[in-house]
């Protein structure tokens, strides 16, 4: 099974920026697409964004044009550039590798 690590999380003001990484560690994810979702307080956890293997990228509404999602496979390791940040984005950000495998999330907050 895979361990996924996330980081680069924090506090930031609205209209800022953050780049959240996801290191893989025991299988490599160069085969695999890789997803970014996100659980804001009381709310259901929801997709934000998804990066095939062969490099297609596929947003959910709410941040496209805002954030993009990106990988090295050299590196082990897919990317969250999140900019324009707005006060509903925050939330703790979780990275996937399918089937079953979850980070322990990083926590992204927009003060108003």
């Amino acid at each position: 099974q895979v361990r996924l690590v996330e980081s680069g999380g924090g506090l930031v003001q609205a209209g800022g920026s953050l780049r959240l990484s996801c290191a893989a560690y025991g299988s490599s994810i160069r085969g695999n697409s890789m997803d970014w979702y996100r659980q804001a307080p009381g709310k259901q956890r929801e997709s934000v964004a998804r990066i095939s293997s062969g490099g297609s990228t596929n947003y959910a509404d709410s941040v496209s044009g805002r954030f993009t999602i990106s990988r090295d496979n050299s590196r082990n390791t897919v990317y969250l550039q999140m900019n324009s940040l707005k006060p509903e984005d925050t939330a703790v950000y979780y990275c996937y590798y399918a089937p079953d495998s979850w980070g322990q999330g990083t926590q992204v907050t927009v003060s108003s």
